[in-house]
């Protein structure tokens, strides 16, 4: 499974969301995710990447966890 897909199935779990809305584009905002819900979908992520997020400063899309996780594997 692609890391987009997977931080997509994280996303929908964690906030209760469609599949559709959860897309690369996507702010966390749009999602109306809190600091507590960021927290949470980045521990999950760290968990099945094994990967270290170290602050979530400029994890402001999809995208842009996508990236971070690619770079960091």
């Amino acid at each position: 499974m692609a890391v987009f897909e997977k931080i997509q199935e994280i996303i929908v779990e964690e906030l209760g969301k469609e599949t559709e809305e959860v897309q690369l584009e996507t702010t966390f905002e749009e999602l109306d995710a809190d600091s507590l819900d960021l927290f949470q979908i980045i521990n999950e992520v760290e968990d099945e990447f094994d990967v270290k997020i170290e602050s979530e400063d400029g994890l402001n899309t999809i995208s842009d966890l996508v990236k971070y996780v690619e770079a960091a594997q």
